[in-house]
C-alpha cells in the first residue's frame, strides 16, 4: 500500500484541533484549517505491525472479533468480517459480551436449539402462540448475536473502528488481556489499545481501505493454517505405512 492511496481515501484527516487528545501528538503531522492532519508514514508503519500480528493470530486458529456500531462502518465491517468468516458486532454491544461470555454462549446455544426444533419437526407440534413466541425469541437473538454465533470461545483479539464509541468493548477486552487492534483518530487515546492505527475513523473510504488491508492479512493467516493442515494430513498416512512396513 502507498501513501497516495491513503491520501485519496482521506485517511489523513483528523478532528478539529480543539477536540484533539494530546496523546495522539506523535502521530500528528500538521494542522490545516483548524483540523489535525495525521502522519501517514506512521499510519503505514502501524498498519503493517497490526497486519503482521493479526495474520499470526488467524494462522493459530483463534477468532478475531470485529466491532463497529457507527452507521458509516457497519456495512464495511460486516462485509469484511464475513469474507474471512470472523465474528462481528455492528448492532449495540451486548454488555458482558467478553467478561460474561458464559451467559452469551448460552444464548447462542439457545438459538441453535431453536433451529434444531425446526429441523427435527418438534417446532411444528407447538401451538400457534408458542410458535410466534419462539420465532420472536429467535429473531431477537439473531439480531444481537447472530453475527457471533461461530464464536465458541473468547476471541484471540478484537478489532475496533472507533474506540471512543466502543469504549465498553475495549474495556472488557483489556480486562481479559485480549489484544485490542483499532483505528485511532486524533480525538482518541492510543494508549488504551495494544495496536493503534492512526487514521480517520469517520469517513467510510478511510475505514474501508484500512479494513481491506486488515482482512487481506487475516486471509493470508487462514490460508497458511489450511496449508499446514493439509501438509500434516498428507504426512500422516505415509508415516502409518512406514510403521506397518517395519512390522
Amino acid at each position: 500500500m502507498e501513501i497516495k492511496e491513503l491520501v485519496k481515501a482521506g485517511v489523513h484527516f483528523g478532528h478539529l484541533t480543539r477536540k484533539w487528545n494530546p496523546n495522539m501528538s506523535p502521530y500528528i503531522y500538521s494542522e490545516k484549517n483548524g483540523i489535525h492532519i495525521i502522519n501517514l508514514y506512521k499510519t503505514l508503519q502501524k498498519l503493517e505491525e497490526s497486519c503482521s500480528a493479526l495474520e499470526k493470530i488467524a494462522s493459530s486458529g483463534r477468532k478475531i472479533l470485529f466491532v463497529a456500531t457507527k452507521k458509516q462502518a457497519k456495512d464495511i465491517v460486516s462485509k469484511c468480517a464475513e469474507e474471512v468468516k470472523m465474528p462481528y458486532i455492528t448492532e449495540r454491544w451486548p454488555g458482558g459480551m467478553l467478561t460474561n461470555f458464559v451467559t452469551i454462549r448460552k444464548a447462542i446455544k439457545k438459538m441453535s436449539a431453536i433451529d434444531r426444533t425446526k429441523e427435527d419437526g418438534t417446532f411444528e407440534s407447538l401451538s400457534k402462540k408458542e410458535k410466534l413466541s419462539v420465532d420472536r425469541t429467535r429473531a431477537k437473538l439473531e439480531k444481537n448475536l447472530g453475527s457471533v454465533s461461530s464464536m465458541t470461545r473468547l476471541p484471540g483479539a478484537i478489532f475496533v473502528v472507533d474506540i471512543r464509541r466502543e469504549h465498553i468493548a475495549v474495556r472488557e477486552a483489556l480486562k481479559l488481556n485480549i489484544p485490542v487492534f483499532a483505528m485511532v483518530d486524533t480525538n482518541t487515546d492510543p494508549r488504551l489499545v495494544d495496536f493503534g492505527i492512526p487514521a480517520n475513523d469517520d469517513a467510510s473510504k478511510s475505514i474501508e481501505i484500512i479494513l481491506n488491508k486488515i482482512t487481506s492479512s487475516i486471509k493470508n493467516g487462514l490460508e497458511l493454517r489450511n496449508k499446514e493442515k493439509q501438509e500434516e494430513e498428507a504426512k500422516s498416512p505415509k508415516e502409518d505405512n512406514t510403521d506397518k512396513n517395519k512390522l
